[in-house]
């Protein structure tokens, strides 16, 4: 079959749908099925192109529509981390009932949402509703439409299983003798109604504001395992002990090694034999990773403050959220390291020192990076927080044909060669993230 224009005179050509034949003789002839003239010319011209044997995408403005189109990549990043390294699957454990499945997503997506937009638990409801969608988030997670109370309910969910989720943590990142980094912060706090929030000495420089207090627990490599709430008012080594009974009775971990903290790590009572004095000072400078880890939480990426809730259960909620979502950005730094402004060869120079004292110069290719702000590959160096917002740009659109508007398919913007070196670092595919 062809689509055959036939002049008409004074009128308007005659758009005729044919097909080819041999008549008795064997000869050639042609004979009309439809016309066509009536129909629109966009319409007309997408029925010659599927007789040609073309695929049907539009021809027209009106033949391809998108429904909506949502911010993606960064959302595919995050969360195609949480899955490769199980960490949906450790909050998860063995809870398989519709509830605990669905308070699993809620707390995933509120990992996520800090990743890549810290807000309110109310403003993170409006995110990834439905029908108030400002990211691809809600959609890829199923969630439909999300109520207010249920993110409430999902932090008292996750609470319940923090220390569970802890231990397996410490079970996957921890080993008996292996040194462990802890260090306390304090954030000041919105309201006067929790029982946590006290006046104290204020790392904020707000000793003017009620806050919290609480400690945090990395591994060496400054990843965190565990994190605890105190009042606003404790003192740092009144939190020790607390930090050290965890480690023995919960991670296993010799209690020698656990008397670490930042304000003991010179004047330690750890047996030399242990620990020897070159390794003491290099774990006092590795407590810079711990400090990494607060700045994070509380203010270039995560943003724990303010602290909006006010019962002391939910606030131990928010800050141990916030230490989940810490914990999926450092596995995403350490893979997209040669994106960042991150110098990859930092641990083999701090090897060749001679001293741990002595000052650890940055690498010939970290110089490089900071003086022509691109890698070895040509690929563009970003922030960690620039790096999440290009992700961004990738879009998620959900169209449809008007043939078919029953039957909507999802089809990603192109991704950029930056995007494209991301998603090879990272291991995965962003259409693949679900």
């Amino acid at each position: 079959m062809f689509i055959e224009t036939v002049p008409n005179r004074a009128s308007p050509p005659a758009v005729l749908l044919r097909e080819s034949y041999r008549d008795e003789n064997g000869r050639t002839q042609k004979r009309t099925l439809a016309n066509l003239s009536k129909l629109p010319g966009d319409v007309v011209a997408a029925l010659k192109a599927i007789l040609k044997g073309g695929t049907l995408i539009g021809a027209g403005p009106e033949e391809l529509q998108i429904e909506r189109s949502l911010p993606h990549g960064h959302v595919a990043a995050a969360l195609g981390m949480i899955r490769k390294i199980g960490l949906d699957r450790l909050i998860l454990s063995t809870a398989r009932d519709a509830e605990a499945r669905r308070y699993c997503d809620l707390v995933v997506a509120m990992m996520v949402d800090r990743l890549i937009a810290p807000r309110s638990k109310l403003g993170f409801v409006r995110a990834v509703d439905e029908e108030t969608a400002t990211t691809s988030l809600g959609e890829v997670l199923s969630l439909g439409k999300v109520k207010d109370r249920e993110a409430y309910e999902a932090l008292d969910w996750l609470l319940e299983r923090q220390v569970r989720i802890e231990n397996g943590l410490a079970r996957r990142h921890l080993e008996d003798g292996v040194l462990v980094l802890y260090d306390v912060s304090s954030s000041y706090f919105e309201g006067r109604h929790c029982p946590l929030a006290q006046y104290g000495h204020s790392r904020d420089h707000r000793s003017d504001r009620l806050q919290i207090v609480y400690g945090l627990l990395c591994t060496r490599e400054g990843l965190p395992i565990a994190v605890e709430v105190f009042e606003g008012n404790t003192a740092d080594p009144t939190t020790l002990k607390s930090q050290i009974d965890k480690l023995r009775s919960r991670f296993g971990i010799i209690a020698a090694e656990a008397k670490l903290d930042g304000i003991y790590v010179i004047r330690t009572s750890v047996p030399a034999e242990d620990l020897s004095p070159a390794h003491a000072v290099q774990a006092y400078k590795d407590l810079s990773r711990v400090e990494r880890a607060f700045r994070s939480m509380k203010t270039v990426d995560l943003e724990i403050r303010p602290i909006r809730h006010w019962s002391a259960d939910r606030v131990r909620a928010h800050v141990f959220l916030c230490m989940l979502a810490y914990h999926v950005e450092w596995h995403l730094r350490q893979v997209l390291a040669p994106l960042l402004f991150h110098d990859t060869e930092l641990d083999a120079a701090r090897t060749e020192r001679s001293s741990p004292v002595a000052s650890t110069d940055p690498s010939a290719t970290a110089k490089a990076k900071k003086a022509t702000k691109r890698n070895a590959n040509g690929d563009r160096i970003n922030s960690f927080a620039g790096l999440i917002d290009h992700l961004g740009s990738m879009t998620r659109n959900t169209m449809h044909m008007p043939l078919a508007t029953k039957h909507p398919f999802t089809l990603l913007s192109k991704a950029t060669s930056l995007q494209e070196a991301t998603f090879k670092l990272l291991g995965f595919e962003p259409k693949c993230v679900q």
